[in-house]
């Protein structure tokens, strides 16, 4: 018996890293994770060429978890571009410990684990396999639940959970990655009264200004060119931001600036994904 579950990538509306505090909403690129028991140990493959660590970490907290002795397979796809601040960590760890966790309650007999047992663990798992340095709850729990989250990092705490609107989402991906982990956070850190003024504005339910104020900051703190997200709002983008700790910039844009937009971040060395927000989050499919 298999189990599959797809989880989706998020987008940066507020970093976390310098306040604790945060936000983001799901995107339809997903990572997909194909699951089964064995009677030998635990075997993680992917389709890319990501350390099998972070998937290894989290079979085992689940194991943990239900107490019980068995082996697993994991084997994982993804449409979701690796260290590009597009959560991919969140959405793999979210897809592992779900598919683990469904298959064994339901070969063993076993209570399943709820949303947020399953959502701990899979923050756990990540902080544990060094792929993030808050435990990233805003992404997370974006990318489990789909829609827009804002969140408490420190506490692990919901503070509001809402459908995104429906918009198109541009991602500009530059010619190379960046790992959160190895980001400067004494940098993020000098930007936390700024970072916290996008946050009230994200609170108030002003997500494109909030989202694009936050891009900036964290583009001037870490190096990245803001005049990306400047040309994207030139050209009519309702926002434009970098995600994560980057390299990727966002771009929410309607069907009338579509194109302008594409053009102009197709401007700039790299590739452009084309995709829209993703309001369902986690699920076995």
């Amino acid at each position: 018996m298999k189990k599959t579950v797809r989880s989706p990538g998020s987008a940066t509306i507020i970093n976390a890293i310098s306040t604790g505090s945060g936000s983001a909403f799901g995107i339809q690129l997903y990572v997909t994770a194909e699951v089964q028991l064995t009677s030998s140990e635990i075997e993680c493959t992917s389709e890319r060429r990501v350390n099998p660590k972070l998937m290894e970490i989290c079979v085992n907290k689940v194991i943990q978890h239900y107490s019980i002795d068995t082996g697993v397979k994991v084997h994982t796809d993804s449409t979701l571009p690796v260290a590009s601040g597009l959560s991919s960590s969140s959405a793999t760890s979210n897809a592992v410990v779900m598919a683990t966790s469904s298959l064994i309650a339901e070969e063993f007999d076993l209570k399943p684990m709820n949303d947020m047992e399953i959502l701990n663990t899979a923050i756990d798992a990540s902080l544990d396999a060094g792929v993030t340095i808050t435990g990233a709850f805003d992404d997370a729990s974006a990318s489990y639940f789909g829609g827009l989250t804002i969140t408490n990092n420190l506490e692990r705490e919901i503070i509001q959970r809402n459908e995104m609107e429906k918009q198109n989402i541009l991602i500009y991906m530059p010619d190379r990655k960046s790992l959160t982990a190895q980001s400067n956070v004494n940098r993020m850190k000098l930007l936390s009264p700024l970072v916290d003024m996008a946050y009230k504005k994200a609170i108030q339910g002003d997500i494109y200004k909030a989202l694009t104020l936050n891009g900036i900051l964290y583009s001037a703190a870490l190096g990245f060119d803001s005049n990306i997200a400047l040309d994207a709002l030139e050209a009519g983008a309702l926002a434009s931001g970098l995600s994560g700790t980057g390299p990727s910039f966002v771009a929410v844009v309607n069907d009338e600036c579509n194109d302008r937009v594409h053009e102009a971040l197709n401007n700039y060395p790299g590739r452009v994904i084309a995709t829209q927000v993703d309001n369902n989050g986690t699920k076995v499919i």
